[in-house]
């Protein structure tokens, strides 16, 4: 059996070089960035630079076609020069994401599915930390940073492709994914003893393998319609934490995720460490 056709935006990025690996035994990969390196300077192998801001999609549509699912990892990024400079590169950002749907929608993909984040909801967070509310869930959406609001527009981009009421009746199926924290380094790097940043790293943790699992179910699951018969949903990119804020139970549901990794007992040496020196071991 040929293998799916997937096209990757943001190629060379952090969030495509940890989903790689897994992607590449898997699936017939075109793998699309601005640039052919990682953030280290290391050559990404097969990328193609592409300009995917440029609004004449002519220029990179045959990139697209045959394909059957892009996973968009695209982001444009400026440093932080004060709120008119970063709102303008958000801005920047939500064009960038039209032109992929679009062009995605254009040459009938089935599917698309987008590396969200957490900051979607980070308004939450902290009252989420000090019991204040309960679990986020991904129908929650409120951000206190031009971040976050970038990427609540960015989601929705996604709702109007996938209804489809505004592209003919045909839907362009649509999967969010609010990544948390995909690294090793975050408990390490909290001050010891210091619990709150502690009990954040271990909830918002996940996995190479299970962040793999996450985008590969989100690719191939035959039906992701969501209650109103849309094929649409936001999912949370976090392992089977313990000490987790937010939800992944409709991941669970409608995908078959089952991480198999916790960051309890992942870091069992790291928080005994942090435990002692706040005096609580």
């Amino acid at each position: 059996m040929p293998k799916r056709k997937v096209v990757i935006t943001g190629a060379s990025g952090t969030i495509a070089g940890v989903l790689l690996p897994a992607l590449r035994q898997r699936y017939d990969l075109t793998l699309l960035d601005s640039r052919t390196s990682d953030s280290e300077g290391v050559e990404v192998e097969g990328v193609q630079i592409v300009d995917l801001l440029n609004k004449d999609r002519d220029r990179y549509r045959h990139h697209f076609a045959g394909a059957d699912a892009v996973l968009h990892c695209a982001y444009y990024r400026i440093g932080d020069q004060g709120d008119d400079v970063y709102f303008s590169s958000e801005l920047e950002n939500l064009q960038l994401t039209y032109n992929v749907y679009q062009v995605a929608w254009e040459e009938g993909l089935r599917r698309l599915v987008a590396a969200s984040t957490n900051h979607a909801a980070d308004f939450y967070e902290n009252y989420a930390l000090d019991g204040r509310v309960p679990m986020v869930t991904p129908n929650q959406n409120a951000s206190d940073n031009w971040y976050g609001w970038a990427k609540i527009a960015f989601e929705q981009i996604g709702q109007v492709y996938a209804s489809g009421v505004t592209h003919g009746g045909r839907p362009l199926e649509n999967v969010q994914i609010r990544i948390g924290g995909p690294r090793e380094t975050d408990l390490a790097e909290a001050p010891l003893g210091d619990l709150r940043r502690m009990r954040r790293a271990l909830a918002v943790y996940i996995s190479q393998r299970d962040m793999a699992q996450l985008f590969i179910n989100s690719i191939e699951t035959e039906d992701i319609r969501d209650d109103l018969d849309v094929p649409f949903q936001i999912f949370y990119g976090i392992s089977a934490n313990a000490h987790a804020i937010w939800s992944i139970a409709n991941a669970r549901r409608v995908i078959g995720y089952a991480p198999q990794d916790n960051a309890e007992e992942r870091f069992f040496d790291l928080i005994q460490k942090h435990m002692k020196a706040a005096g609580k071991a």
